[in-house]
Order: C-alpha cells, then sequence, then structure tokens
C-alpha cells in the first residue's frame, strides 16, 4: 500500500519536529492534498493508524485538507479551477494551462505537547 510508506515518511518528518521542539507528544498533524498529488486521502487516512504505533504521534489526530486544482491559462492569463482530468481554462477553454495548484501534499501544521 502506497499511502504506508507515504504516512511512514510523514510520522519520520513529524517525530523530527517533535525532537527539534523538545515535545513528548503529537496530538494533532494537519496535511494539504491536492486532487493530483497522487495520494488518496481515504487510504491515508485508513493507513495512519497503523503507521503511528509506537511514534510519538501515536494518539495524534490526522486532518486531512484538500487543496483545489487551479490552472493559469497561457492565452488569456486566467487563473480558473480545474478538474483532474481536464486541466483547461475555465474563462476561455483553451487547453494552454499551466498548473498553479493542487499536485500538493504538504504538512501544514503539527500540535505538539511538551511535558
Amino acid at each position: 500500500m502506497h499511502e504506508l510508506s507515504v504516512c511512514q515518511a510523514l510520522l519520520a518528518q513529524v517525530e523530527q519536529v517533535a525532537r527539534d521542539n523538545q515535545a513528548q507528544h503529537v496530538d494533532k498533524i494537519v496535511l494539504r492534498i491536492g486532487p493530483l498529488a497522487g495520494v488518496e486521502p481515504r487510504l491515508l487516512q485508513d493507513a495512519f493508524p497503523i503507521a503511528r504505533v509506537g511514534t510519538v504521534a501515536a494518539d495524534a489526530e490526522l486532518v486531512i485538507e484538500t487543496l483545489p486544482l487551479t490552472v493559469r491559462c497561457q492565452g488569456c492569463g486566467a487563473e480558473t479551477a480545474a478538474q483532474p482530468n481536464r486541466l483547461i481554462c475555465g474563462a476561455c477553454g483553451d487547453w494552454h494551462t499551466q498548473l498553479i495548484s493542487g499536485d500538493e501534499l504538504l504538512l501544514a501544521s503539527v500540535e505538539l505537547t511538551k511535558a
């Protein structure tokens, strides 16, 4: 399962954040995921309880925020929402677009307990 290895990498990063801040526990992890990130949020949520066992985040809550898919048209310059399988300009319909957002997988925040 690809999402399990993503969770393990995420938790390694979270454990480093906890060490850097002398935290004893991680209470909450917030991820931001775009539709083109290559990760299925539901499967990531399912894999998280398995991956967090024995870590500083053993009791942490995982919150996943989905990000919009946005493109910039090279023809008219408009920035519009798009669909994952249809990256066309919402203003003029041109297919010459540049991805602005939607492929992110970001660790947005970590809530820590020091004592």
